[in-house]
């Protein structure tokens, strides 16, 4: 490949970079254009597939483990593949891992919604979360290198309020497909925004590669980080099914920690290491990833549920679950770039253990839901859980982008972004395994309470699985109606007893996370130059 280069130092004024003397190609706000673009599809992705997730429940017959797949295989991907994601933009370019990416999310989009069983969505789910893992770290190495010191908090702003508008959209877009042509038409739209991202990123996008690029790959890392994570999440995934103290748990989580050890310890001594481990002896790094964790655990966890409680315990279509969940994603656009320019002017530490606390209070509210509650209250905490959000999107993210070396900013990326996925999954596995526990717990107690029939066993616990995502299932034929009425609501409160106590634990990991923002500090945009091809 014939190539130009060109330096530019991080940190000088923007007007000075040759970037922004190239007209459209490289520009610093274009590439910001181009690259959130490549981003909102799988931003779009994720809240819509939320939306979807009753239709495709009911339309492939999936159990609650089913539908947990759908959302785990993705994120579990993700999480597997990220930091190595990032190390292959550091090595080969931004640029074309970001290119490969959208292409490769496109086409396994189009795949699952060709899918004719759950097994085949789960499966394509997984590869579109392996393509996912090549855009997200690569994006914010394209940032990092485009935008100078005193301009990248405000353009992460800009771009986390990009991806607030597609995941507000999302909802709306989503349940407008799933009501009025199918599940299968809300991964059919990845086609058309991939093809667009795809022109234009090929017309604006200039690969920045630092001039300390590694030139070698660190397989053997790669193979154990892979297989530390995929254990560890494999195992707290499938620990409500095989039981904590199960052999089966133990080994995945065991084996695990040996291969956690064996990566850093391998680490520690090969010249061109995946995961450069000096990175961590930078505190505020380390906090922000440990805060972009616990962020998600409680924001993905929690969110998995809210669909299942407006659209089976309140009966909404998915239309309006979306328009209900329009306070959450309106928030975060109208308050990231403001949070931008806040940890611009005061540094992050102060912002992160504020949004922190304003995300706790959130959590709690939520866990105050019921079957009567109305509009108002549900659009009031939504808004209150955007408006703590969106300064730990901004905020962590920059600190941990912000406070790595140039040459390690894909493999900071990743860190990232694996840090977020790892989060969700963790969430969604716990809470879930945290709801599931409740509801089973509960709902003897409320079926007795309410001197309802006794059930055989296997009804009693295909009752419980329904009750697990809300469903109320039909009573059965001669049923008196009051009756019909007490199983519904037997069944509601035992939903949301366990979503309460859900977001309950969401609520205190919230406030813990408050504590972990008092390590953060701002970014410090080494000043290696990087190389323009």
């Amino acid at each position: 490949m014939t190539s130009k280069t060109a330096s530019v130092t991080p940190g000088a004024p923007e007007s000075d970079t040759p970037a922004s003397r190239a007209g459209l190609r490289g520009h610093p706000w274009l590439t910001l254009l181009a690259v959130a673009l490549g981003v909102v599809m799988v931003t779009l992705d994720g809240t819509i597939v939320a939306i979807a997730n009753p239709a495709i429940q009911a339309d492939l017959k999936a159990s609650l483990a089913d539908v947990q797949w759908i959302t785990n295989g993705y994120l579990l991907a993700l999480a597997v593949s990220l930091i190595t994601a990032g190390r292959l933009g550091d090595r080969f370019g931004h640029r074309q891992t970001f290119l490969v990416g959208i292409v490769g999310f496109a086409a396994t989009s189009a795949a699952i919604g060709l899918s004719e069983g759950v097994a085949m969505v789960i499966a394509f789910r997984v590869l579109q979360g392996l393509f996912g893992a090549l855009l997200m770290p690569a994006a914010l190495g394209l940032l990092r290198a485009a935008f100078p010191a005193e301009k990248l908090n405000m353009a992460i702003g800009i771009w986390g309020a990009v991806i607030g508008a597609s995941t507000a959209a999302g909802p709306i877009v989503g349940g407008l497909l799933v009501e009025h042509v199918s599940w299968e038409s809300v991964f059919f739209i990845n086609v058309p925004v991939g093809l667009l991202a795809v022109l234009l990123c090929l017309a604006i996008l200039v690969d920045h590669r630092a001039e300390k690029a590694p030139r070698s790959f660190d397989v053997p890392g790669v193979v154990l980080l892979s297989c530390a994570m995929f254990c560890l999440v494999w195992a707290i995934i499938k620990a409500p099914e095989w039981g904590w103290g199960d052999s089966a748990t133990l080994w995945f989580l065991a084996t695990a920690v040996g291969a956690f050890l064996s990566f850093l310890l391998w680490e520690a001594k090969v010249r061109e290491p995946l995961l450069p481990l000096g990175m961590f002896r930078s505190v505020p790094l380390s906090a922000g990833t440990v805060l972009m964790v616990l962020m998600a655990f409680g924001f993905m966890g929690g969110l998995f549920f809210v669909t299942f409680y407006l659209q089976n315990v309140h009966g909404m279509s998915p239309v309006d679950s979306g328009l209900h969940l329009l306070p959450l994603t309106a928030m975060m656009i109208v308050s990231s770039p403001v949070a931008g320019g806040l940890i611009t002017k005061v540094g992050p530490r102060l912002p992160l253990v504020g949004a922190m606390l304003v995300t706790a209070v959130a959590m709690f509210g939520l866990s105050t839901l019921e079957r009567g509650t109305g509009t108002l209250e549900m659009s009031l905490w939504f808004a209150v859980l955007g408006l703590g959000l969106a300064p730990v999107m901004v905020g962590a993210t920059e600190v941990i982008v912000g406070n790595a070396p140039m040459e390690h900013a894909g493999v900071a990326g990743g860190l990232q972004q694996a840090a977020m996925q790892v989060g969700g999954s963790l969430g969604t596995a716990v809470l879930g395994a945290v709801m599931a526990s409740r509801v089973h717990e509960a709902l003897p107690e409320q079926w007795a309470d309410a001197q309802l029939p006794p059930l055989p066993p296997q009804d009693a616990e295909r009752l419980a699985e329904a009750a697990e995502l809300g469903i109320a299932p039909p009573a059965p034929e001669g049923t008196p109606g009051q009756v019909a009425e007490a199983m519904v609501q037997v069944v509601h409160d035992s939903f949301l007893s366990g979503m309460g106590l859900a977001f309950t634990l969401a609520g205190i990991v919230a406030a813990l996370a408050a504590g972990v923002a008092l390590f953060t500090k701002g970014g410090q945009h080494g000043t290696e130059p990087s190389v323009h091809i």
